[in-house]
């Protein structure tokens, strides 16, 4: 699509938010707009389903609940972005950089997002059923928030609920959330096995202090058996 009409459109739909819709127009667009450049723009409530969004850079735009249903948006820059509500039902994100993206509440059912990268990603009340996440990077995503149903996680991803805390397992990181999901430590399985008694204190007081065996009983059980810290040892020992 030219450019020109892309700006006119954009700008229509600017003055229809700022108005409440009593101006302007809202975007309603099925188009071509792979490699387009739409940097920190205000799309707020936009229509965009079937639209080919392939390799655009969209990092900080605010997409809330946007409507990108089938659209394609592989390979997109959505660093930052703010999905939070929008619908990606059946999107396809594979590869996509969604670093530090907001997707509070987002429809990705049945979304395809193999590869893409979702580290530090918020995935609260997202609806995630049926999407395939295989190959995804997960560090520091908290996995206990979004609904799950049928979907494909990347291997060595595992999530264990029923514990005082909510453990979720990416390859070589351990998160521990809290039920209340107030407060979270994610760190790799070996360095769960070192910190010293001051540093569990430290981390979440005598909570996370007293859970602290049992939290090395599923890493050894899901990461491979492994050592304990030496004043763990000796406190057993003196039971």
């Amino acid at each position: 699509m030219d450019i020109c009409k892309i700006n006119k459109i954009f700008k229509s739909h600017k003055i229809w938010l700022t108005s409440n819709g009593k101006n302007g127009g809202q975007i309603e667009l099925s188009a071509d707009l792979s490699y387009s450049k739409i940097v920190a723009a205000d799309l707020r409530c936009a229509s965009l389903n079937d639209s080919n969004l392939s390799h655009a850079k969209l990092s900080y735009t605010n997409l809330k609940g946007a409507e990108l249903c089938f659209c394609n948006l592989k390979n997109a820059d959505l660093r930052y972005a703010n999905l939070s509500h929008a619908n990606l039902y059946r999107a396809v994100l594979q590869s996509a950089n969604l670093r530090g993206a907001d997707l509070r509440g987002a429809d990705l059912n049945a979304a395809d997002l193999r590869g893409a990268d979702l580290n530090a990603a918020d995935l609260r009340g997202a609806d995630l059923s049926n999407a395939d996440l295989r190959d995804v990077n997960l560090r520091d995503v908290d996995l206990s928030c979004p609904k799950l149903h049928r979907t494909i996680l990347p291997e060595s991803t595992f999530i264990i609920l029923g514990e005082k805390y909510i453990i979720s397992i990416y390859g070589d990181y351990v998160r521990a959330s809290s039920c209340a999901n107030t407060h979270y430590q994610n760190h790799l399985a070996s360095e769960w096995r070192q910190f010293s008694k001051q540093d569990i204190l430290d981390m979440a007081g005598e909570d996370l202090l007293k859970f602290y065996p049992r939290l090395l009983d599923i890493i050894d059980f899901y990461c491979g058996k492994g050592e304990r810290p030496e004043w763990l040892k000796e406190q057993n020992n003196d039971l």
